[in-house]
C-alpha cells in the first residue's frame, strides 16, 4: 500500500497557568492508503490531540505532518483550509451538529462552500439514506437520539468524498448496542468507498474493527 499520511517527531505542549503540559512527546507514524488504523489510549493519553494535529486542526510545536508528501503545516491558511475541506472528513465524539439547521443542511454544509447548494443537499439526502435515516430527513439534531446524531455526523464526514476520515471516540457517548450499530455503518461506508480511516478510542472492541492498532501512553506511541 502507498503511504498517504506521515507524521514525524510530533510534539504538542500546552500552557496551563505557569505549568507546561507535554501532551505529545515525539510521535511518529505512517498511515497507508486504504487502511483502517486505530490509535488506542486511556483518557488523557493525548490521542485526541494527536488526531487534531494529524487532521490539520491543531499545530504542533515541533515535528511535521505530510499528506502525500506535502507538509500540512507549511501550507498557507487558505491552502490548509482547502486541504481540510477537500481531503479530510471528521467524526467527533460530541457530534458537533448545528441545532438551527436540519440534518440535510448539517450534512450538506461542508459541500456548499465547494459548489451548488442544491447538489450538496441532494448528496446529503443520499448519504442520510445510506446511514438509515431516510425517515428522519427534515428533522433537527435535537429531535434525534445520540446514535442517530452520530450517523448524521458520519454522513457529513463523507459529503466531500474525502480521502481520509478521522474519528474521535465515535462511540464514546453511546451505549454498546447503539455504538455497534454506528460502527457498522461507519465501516460499511468506509469499505465501500475505500476511504482511509484513523480512529482514536479507549475501547479494545472498537479498535479490533480496524486493520491495524497502535497504543498511545503518556504522549508516546508504544
Amino acid at each position: 500500500m502507498d503511504n498517504m499520511l506521515t507524521c514525524e517527531n510530533i510534539r504538542r505542549t500546552y500552557k496551563v497557568g505557569q505549568t507546561t503540559l507535554d501532551v505529545l512527546k515525539g510521535v511518529s507514524l505512517e498511515v497507508n492508503e486504504g487502511e483502517t488504523l486505530a490509535i488506542m489510549g486511556d483518557s488523557g493519553s493525548g490521542k485526541s490531540t494527536l488526531l487534531h494535529v494529524l487532521g490539520g486542526l491543531d499545530r504542533p510545536v515541533d515535528g511535521s505532518v505530510s499528506f502525500r508528501n506535502q507538509n500540512v503545516y507549511r501550507m498557507s491558511p487558505a491552502k490548509l483550509a482547502k486541504f481540510r475541506g477537500e481531503n479530510v472528513g471528521y467524526v467527533f465524539q460530541s457530534f458537533h451538529l448545528l441545532p438551527e439547521l436540519d440534518i440535510v443542511e448539517n450534512v450538506a454544509l461542508p459541500a456548499m462552500a465547494q459548489g451548488s447548494a442544491k447538489a450538496a443537499k441532494e448528496r446529503a439526502r443520499e448519504l442520510l439514506t445510506e446511514v438509515g435515516l431516510a425517515e428522519r430527513i427534515g428533522h433537527r439534531p435535537q429531535e434525534l437520539s445520540g446514535g442517530e446524531r452520530q450517523r448524521v455526523a458520519i454522513a457529513r464526514s463523507l459529503i466531500n468524498e474525502p480521502d481520509l476520515i478521522f474519528a474521535d471516540e465515535p462511540t464514546g457517548n453511546l451505549d454498546s448496542g447503539t455504538g455497534e450499530k454506528v460502527l457498522n455503518y461507519l465501516f460499511q461506508l468506509i469499505e465501500a468507498r475505500r476511504h482511509t480511516l484513523v480512529l482514536v478510542t479507549h475501547s479494545k472492541e472498537v479498535a479490533s474493527r480496524c486493520s491495524r492498532e497502535l497504543f498511545l501512553k503518556d504522549g508516546i506511541l508504544i
